[in-house]
């Protein structure tokens, strides 16, 4: 997942930070048959972070790293019926503009998924910063949105003996970043 922002400062401070995968989490949240939430995380993401008057974030998931824990799931979602990971094995997000009011951000921008990219507001907070043993000063950002699954082609569903459907079409996405300052 990726922000870049063209506009006021933000609390982020200022300079350039990667995520570290192994300390950030993208993930979704939709409930299945409307009864439990069921989760779904990517693990291997990658990203910048620009703090300072002009922040910006940007940053990318490996799509066939996402897990739900559930292989035959899981096999399913990397399938064309979801997100088609032979044809798009990325997905994306760019941001076009960060602004703060204290700790607190929203983050507009582009998230592209199945090739398919559209704007959308992420809400959160810069978490702070802190100085790991190593040495490496770091920074924390904590965002989500929810989004319609439907506008990326994300159509697949099945219809319920009672009516309705298995899935909803609103998907919570929700990020966790912890990124070190570059050299």
């Amino acid at each position: 997942m990726s922000i870049l922002a063209e506009s006021s400062a933000t609390a982020i401070p200022a300079g350039t930070w990667s995520i570290d995968p192994a300390h950030s989490a993208v993930e979704f949240h939709v409930k299945h048959l409307g009864l439990a939430t069921i989760k779904g995380r990517a693990p291997v993401v990658s990203g910048t972070i620009v703090g300072g008057e002009l922040s910006s974030l940007k940053g990318a998931v490996d799509v066939s790293s996402i897990t739900t824990f559930d292989e035959s799931r899981d096999a399913h979602l990397r399938s064309p019926e979801f997100f088609d990971v032979e044809r798009y094995p990325e997905l994306t997000f760019t941001s076009s503009a960060i602004t703060g009011d204290g700790d607190e951000l929203t983050v507009e921008g582009e998230l592209t998924i199945k090739g398919i990219a559209k704007a959308v507001t992420l809400t959160g907070a810069f978490v702070g910063t802190g100085t790991d043993p190593w040495g490496n000063e770091r920074v924390g950002v904590d965002l989500e949105t929810v989004v319609n699954r439907a506008e990326w082609a994300l159509n697949w569903n099945a219809p319920l003996p009672g009516g309705g459907f298995l899935l909803p079409d609103r998907v919570k996405l929700t990020a966790t970043f912890s990124a070190v300052r570059a050299a």
